[in-house]
């Protein structure tokens, strides 16, 4: 599908301070996540995604003193591409003297909140790559933040994603070791009151039972499931709604930290 950009227009972007150093090719793009916590209520609602760009721009140019945002472009949970400086210029993002080596591509997640990146988040983080090849001159490379630089961007999650190869979801990539694959987001959030029943309340709860959660498996999301999932949200740092949303099930699926 064609990427889905965000004009620096539409995202309400504030004006450069100055002039883009010229850029008309490089080895590849770098990936890159937030480095603090970003809000998992995100996933359902693009328009957080937008005051999250916004207060990046803010903390880069006024934080920093840089002349804008320092990304070449910024990748969201709902596959759309936020135009950062844009393909052609010199990023400001990979560290002093690597910046001319690749350009810089941010997916919208943190250390905290939403760590793992959701298959849509990865799919516009391809097309952005894909839009800086075409017209930026971007070259086959994709690497992460912290290669060439002390860091710990990417982040773990989407660093093991850059070193498998950035695959994009669904075209046969190997699965995160150590993870194992969540079932379909069933496309609804799990919430009470009033219990909601169903195969995947069923399905969740007996994740949860092999996580070591006392749960009954009987399909209906009733008073204890929400409290199983508001300890649980605690345990990861996720928002505690004790609503079972997409975040949420990703989340259960991910091997426990022992």
């Amino acid at each position: 599908m064609p990427i889905d950009l965000v004009s620096r227009k539409e995202w309400g972007a504030r004006k450069a301070r100055g002039s883009y150093t010229a850029l008309s090719s490089t080895k590849g793009v770098k990936v890159h996540y937030t480095g603090g916590r970003v809000d998992p209520a995100i996933v359902d609602d693009h328009a957080k995604c937008t005051g999250v760009v916004r207060s990046i721009q803010r903390q880069h140019m006024d934080g920093n003193g840089w002349m804008d945002i320092g990304y070449s472009m910024v990748a969201c949970p709902h596959r759309k591409v936020y135009v950062g400086r844009g393909p052609g210029h010199l990023p400001a993002a990979n560290g002093p003297g690597l910046n001319s080596g690749h350009y810089a591509v941010l997916g919208l997640v943190g250390d905290s909140g939403l760590v793992t990146p959701p298959d849509d988040m990865l799919h516009a983080i391809l097309d952005a790559i894909d839009h800086l090849r075409d017209k930026g001159g971007a070259g086959k490379e994709i690497k992460g933040h912290r290669d060439g630089y002390a860091t710990s961007c990417p982040g773990d999650k989407l660093y093991a994603w850059v070193k498998k190869g950035a695959p994009r979801p669904g075209s046969g990539g190997e699965p995160d070791p150590g993870d194992e694959k969540a079932p379909k987001w069933p496309g609804r959030v799990l919430k009470f009151p009033p219990i909601m029943r169903g195969d995947d309340v069923r399905t969740w709860q007996a994740r949860m039972r092999e996580r070591g959660w006392s749960l009954d498996v009987d399909g209906a999301y009733g008073p204890r499931s929400r409290e199983v999932c508001e300890s649980f949200q605690r345990e990861k740092d996720l928002s505690v709604t004790g609503a079972v949303d997409q975040v949420t099930w990703v989340a259960t699926w991910e091997k426990p930290i022992t």
